[in-house]
């Protein structure tokens, strides 16, 4: 017999979901170099929670399971003058509780953010995601995402 799904509710994060997403965030081989998942956190995660909830082309979205962030997801518009001055939207930090995998969650959020970014007039959808993420260049594929481009990333 199938397990049954979840219940998912989509939402906006809030103040209090940052603990747990810097969590999800620091929760995997690369993220543990990245990111610094401590109590308390960081002031610069404060910071720029800070900075996401103040911009109106931030939408930082958690997926709800059970009362608790189980998935994140931030979805960034941007205006530009190419394509006949249209928007586009970017995805980034998709991550997934690890006790959530497997689950469905990562669609649920994905195809949220395309249906999001539609909605407010955005043209294309875009997403970079490292090249020893094998699985990940799967499930996007599967979501209908091409590698069309070669991306790259400076440190600064």
């Amino acid at each position: 017999m199938p397990e049954s799904t979840p219940s998912v509710r989509i939402r906006p994060a809030t103040r209090d979901d940052v603990p747990a997403i810097v969590r999800m965030l620091a929760d995997d081989p690369l993220g543990a170099t990245r990111e610094r998942y401590e109590d308390p956190l960081p002031a610069e995660y404060w910071a720029a929670w800070d900075a996401i909830d103040a911009d109106p082309n931030q939408l930082l979205i958690v997926a709800e399971v059970d009362g608790a962030a189980a998935g994140v997801l931030q979805l960034t518009l941007i205006p530009g003058l190419t394509r006949h001055g249209s928007w586009r939207a970017q995805i980034e930090g998709v991550r997934i509780d690890r006790t959530r995998r497997g689950a469905g969650l990562g669609e649920t959020m994905v195809t949220w953010a395309c249906k999001e970014a539609s909605r407010r007039g955005c043209r294309l959808i875009q997403l970079t995601t490292d090249k020893q993420r094998p699985d990940a260049h799967r499930f996007y594929e599967r979501l209908g995402f091409a590698a069309t481009h070669e991306g790259m990333k400076r440190e600064l």
